[in-house]
């Protein structure tokens, strides 16, 4: 009688070089097939191991060999490339991010905006909070707004934010205001106390900071929400993973939106298309703009 050989355990050197094999498919993969969904590949860079993770469970999921077999699937299968857009999407956030922005916001220019909003005879602030995630920037504004801003101006002008996100996930997580301890690391201790119950590690959002906001499914890429806004946030989305001309058009339509006057935020690390006209940045401060008059 034979016995039979076991097959040898791949070693950790095999593994590695595996791994550094199915990284670089990866990201030929994504240089190769993010033009054609209009992103680009500067903006993946930091992330892409995030995505090629998603790209892999996917790969699976299908019970295809790797990418090689998953772009003829693409090829063969229309469909399959809304879920290609849909893993390309990145949600990264946490309240209070680049807290220098909202230490701005709550020192000078909601307390200004909504002082002349008040002389001008109107009766609230209109904000859009677009590519919200799970509502970490619009439940950050609204605490700011509710426990910095309100005291200042000593009036209750509301201040109703539109909040919008393409994944339905994020926002059924953002409706149901409930967060780990790490997504509030950078908010103020004194405004964590205030606004959130807390349970183990947990926190929730009380329900006076969750007024006057509505959570909308949108992709910026198409859609905005109706009206006009005083202020309206665009971080860390377009200006980072969209191709310049689709930044271009995006930014055109989002201008539309803003009143004259009106505050337009981005990334504190982004850049604006060179040329674009209508917006200036307010008081040399990287990520902030007003509308010019």
């Amino acid at each position: 009688m034979h016995s039979m050989k076991k097959a040898a355990a791949p070693t950790a050197e095999t593994l590695r070089i595996g791994l550094i094999m199915k990284n670089l498919e990866c990201t030929e993969f994504l240089q190769h097939y993010l033009p054609q969904l209009r992103f680009r590949w500067a903006g993946f860079r930091k992330v892409h191991k995030q995505v090629c993770k998603r790209l892999g469970r996917r790969i699976t999921e299908l019970g295809l060999s790797g990418f090689s077999a998953y772009k003829g699937y693409l090829g063969e299968h229309s469909e399959e490339w809304q879920i290609l857009d849909l893993i390309l999407q990145i949600a990264i956030s946490r309240f209070y991010r680049d807290r220098g922005i909202f230490d701005i916001l709550c020192s000078r220019i909601l307390p200004s905006l909504a002082k002349n909003i008040l002389s001008g005879g109107g009766n609230e602030l209109n904000c859009w909070s677009a590519g919200c995630c799970s509502g970490e920037e619009p439940y950050s504004l609204q605490i700011l707004w509710k426990l910095c801003v309100i005291p200042e101006i000593h009036q209750d002008l509301p201040l109703r934010i539109i909040a919008t996100d393409i994944d339905h996930n994020m926002l059924k997580r953002a409706k149901d205001g409930y967060y780990s301890e790490s997504s509030l690391r950078d908010l103020p201790k004194e405004l964590v106390q205030q606004a959130f119950t807390r349970s183990g590690k947990f926190y929730t959002i009380k329900k006076p900071f969750t007024e006057n906001i509505e959570f909308m499914e949108q992709d910026i890429r198409e859609q905005s929400p109706e009206g006009f806004f005083h202020v309206i946030f665009c971080r860390n989305l377009v200006f980072t993973y969209f191709e310049e001309a689709l930044q271009r058009e995006i930014l055109d339509r989002i201008l539309e939106k803003l009143y004259h006057g009106g505050i337009f935020v981005i990334g504190i690390h982004e850049s604006i298309p060179k040329g674009v006209t209508g917006i200036l940045q307010y008081d040399n401060t990287p990520g902030i703009y007003i509308k010019a008059d």
